[in-house]
């Protein structure tokens, strides 16, 4: 038995209160994994040539609305089609990550993957549109109105939909991986 499953027990033992406390410290460092791996993509994608080229190319469909943003010179600055996949592959691939190691490790979970996956992917759905919606938004306010270069824009406005969702999935994972692992007992 490792450190954490000691933990994991310790906190149990406590009571409910205790046991949640100390599965939202895990949500903590499993949710700055996620974001390592999202603001990683995040300043990567954008690097590729072919993204970059697309950042001229304005999106607006549905809820993803990116509008292309030029400095005060007239020159592209950020948005764009190669805004909208840098930010939606890099929050796609948190949400995968965050979602097989929460399960695992933050709730020790044996939830049927067949049962929540599906209502995990409609609840990440729901927020990637929201945030599909809100980052474009703050983005065009940081550097069209606010004069901020497109690197930075780009990442307070990930920083801002990213803790948006770190405080409505912690609640949404506590319930669908309610159901715990049963300890494995050795003969």
């Amino acid at each position: 038995m490792g450190l954490i499953d000691k933990v994991d027990k310790m906190a149990a033992s406590k009571g409910k209160t205790v046991e949640t406390v100390w599965q939202f410290v895990k949500f903590i460092v499993v949710s700055m994994l996620a974001a390592i791996v999202q603001f990683t993509l995040l300043n990567v994608i954008p690097l590729i040539p072919q993204v970059k080229e697309l950042y001229a190319t304005p999106v607006d469909w549905f809820v993803f609305n990116y509008p292309v943003n030029h400095d005060l010179a007239g020159a592209v600055i950020s948005g764009g089609l190669g805004y909208c996949i840098a930010f939606n592959v890099s929050n796609i691939a948190a949400q995968i990550v965050a979602f097989f190691v929460n399960k695992e490790k933050t709730f020790n979970s044996s939830a049927n993957i067949a049962v929540t996956l599906p209502i995990y992917i409609v609840f990440t759905i729901a927020l990637i549109c929201f945030s599909a919606w809100l980052s474009p938004t703050l983005n065009t306010l940081f550097t069209e109105k606010w004069g901020w270069g497109d690197a930075l824009a780009r990442n307070v406005s990930t920083m801002v939909c990213s803790m948006l969702q770190f405080f409505l999935y912690f609640p949404v994972d506590k319930l669908l991986f309610h159901k715990k692992k049963e300890d494995k007992k050795s003969v």
